[in-house]
């Protein structure tokens, strides 16, 4: 079974270069909403194709987006287990698994069997280089892999831990890379997706000002506008303090922020809003100021909430206006539907800047007017940042102006850097200044070129999966189901008889279960394949009609 596939120009250009490549590594940035998902399982889905012995690995930062992958993949056919641990039998019945760079940092050497001859892909490669134990374990449990894609959403370097398999430059193909820095086999910025048109959306940012007072830890009494040179510290303290809850600039902010997805939602109902804190009792603080100034009952994710990843997708596929979150929503996440952000954080590195930028981009087919909003503290560093984002939308606009389609805008000025640095402090007032409304007047330019221009997509063919072992009802059939989660519901359904024969029989648990693993021939119901599952299940049946 033989299927075409449209991609992006530059989806098609990096698969030929990677396709062309003879060694086993290959690293591609893309800016976030390119489409790096449909990029890599592509490769893979052809690569495995190609060789059907071969299994697919896939690396992600979160549990949310091992999920978010498994059921990506069940489009192309490829079926991943996202809930395999070291401690079970890798899946005979699933083209692989997916699981986050902690599981490789503890499991590699369990993983290093199975990815020998693999094809794996290293999404958002970078955190490879977070901690030095997520380095080595990527090392060890993928040194044999036959090919290793590596993904990121941001240009990264590496200041302290190499990364592996990146290449670091310079090198011949780019000379002028520094020795540090990260050399990619394929780039696609987020100027070059807003110069194509529909890839992404143009995102503009309300910087507020303000005047913050609080104490330092000396007891120094202090007071500060935005506008004010302080050291690194003083900077620092003086952003915590606006982004205090018992202030006036964070509750005023987030009003602006709402009156602006108000307006975004008159024309696109499901239009939502995100705001990233600084940690949990922030994020619950947040969400109380939404609730008592505008009714909303935000949706609240946070790291330590188990079910995080289910209350995202539910926000993703819903309807309700605002997502609070800490971390969980600030790379990989894909809520298309997000058009307001605040950024509420006092992270203030350029790559999670980056990162939060990404989840406002992702562009909407048949939507003409996308543009998106993230709402800034005034802060010189994430000025910076803003403007140089901005420098490249404004370049991609001005580009379209020029050809008749867009009206002029002005390039923002580039304040001098700033570094990040946190510290105590006491807040004690912090309040907004200027006219925030002045900064997202309807009359910004937008990015007006709507979806499958002609010249910038392309088919190429996709050949079916190849088929695995053990499958049950769905070997050989190209399905969208995910496996994992047929699997899951299997497992509920074996579970759902044994409690009726514990009921009807008397029998413990214990013994019921070894019966049913013994019919099957399993150590035990997580070693099962789909097909086992549904053996057991049937046995478990007859039982209970003997009863």
């Amino acid at each position: 079974m033989h299927r075409r596939l449209r991609l992006r120009r530059w989806q098609k250009d990096a698969l030929d270069a990677f396709e062309a490549r003879s060694g086993r590594d290959f690293l591609t940035v893309a800016t976030p909403g390119a489409g790096k998902t449909t990029f890599a399982l592509t490769a893979g889905l052809r690569d495995l194709a190609r060789h059907p012995h071969r299994r697919l690995l896939v690396v992600t930062p979160t549990q949310h987006l091992k999920h978010q992958w498994t059921e990506a993949a069940a489009d192309f056919g490829l079926h991943l287990e996202s809930s395999w641990s070291s401690t079970e039998a890798f899946p005979a019945d699933m083209h692989g698994v997916a699981v986050t760079y902690q599981q490789v940092s503890t499991s590699a050497a369990a993983l290093r069997g199975p990815s020998d001859d693999a094809f794996v892909i290293l999404d958002e490669i970078h955190h490879a280089g977070a901690e030095r134990a997520w380095g080595d374990g990527v090392a060890h449990a993928f040194e044999l892999a036959a090919r290793r894609l590596s993904l990121s959403g941001t240009p990264f370097r590496s200041d302290r831990n190499p990364i592996p398999f990146v290449t670091y430059g310079p090198t011949d193909a780019d000379p002028w890379a520094e020795a540090d820095e990260a050399v990619a086999d394929h780039v696609y910025g987020y100027d070059d997706a807003l110069r194509d048109g529909g890839v992404v959306r143009p995102v503009f940012f309300p910087r507020i000002g303000g005047e913050m007072e609080w104490t330092a830890p000396d007891g120094t009494a202090m007071a500060a506008t935005f506008d004010d040179d302080l050291d690194r510290t003083g900077a620092s303290q003086r952003l915590r303090t606006a982004l205090s809850p018992a202030g006036e600039w964070l509750p005023a902010v987030l009003d602006q922020a709402h009156e602006q997805l108000l307006r975004l939602r008159e024309d696109q109902p499901d239009a939502g809003a995100l705001a990233i804190t600084i940690d949990v009792e922030h994020a619950r603080a947040v969400a109380r100021l939404l609730r008592s100034r505008h009714g909303v009952d935000a949706v609240v994710v946070t790291s330590d909430d188990p079910d995080a990843s289910e209350r995202i997708a539910a926000f993703a596929q819903g309807r309700a206006p605002w997502i609070v979150a800490v971390r969980m929503v600030s790379e990989g996440v894909d809520i298309p539907r997000l058009r307001v952000g605040v950024y509420a954080t006092t992270t203030v590195t350029e790559l999670f800047f980056r990162q939060a930028v990404g989840r406002l981009v992702r562009w909407q087919a048949h939507m003409r007017r996308q543009k998106a909003f993230l709402f800034l503290p005034d802060d010189v560093r994430l000025r910076t940042f803003a403007a140089q984002l901005a420098q490249a939308r404004t370049h991609s606009l001005k580009r379209r102006e020029e050809e008749g389609e867009q009206p002029s805008v002005e390039l923002d000025e580039l304040p001098p850097e700033g570094e990040d640095q946190l510290s105590l402090f006491q807040a004690i007032s912090a309040t907004p200044v200027g006219d925030p409304s002045s900064v997202f007047d309807d009359r910004h330019p937008e990015d007006l070129i709507v979806d499958d221009v002609v010249g910038l997509t392309m088919e190429i063919e996709l050949a079916a999966p190849p088929p695995i072992a053990g499958a049950g009802e769905l070997a050989g059939a190209l399905t969208t189901v995910p496996r994992t989660q047929r699997k899951r519901e299997l497992r509920r359904e074996n579970t759902d008889r044994v409690r009726m024969l514990i009921h009807l029989t008397g029998l413990t648990p214990e013994v019921v279960n070894a019966r049913l693993n013994q019919e099957v021939g399993i150590p035990a119901i997580g070693d099962a394949s789909l097909a086992q599952l549904e053996q057991r299940r049937r046995i478990a049946d007859r039982w209970i009609d003997r009863v």
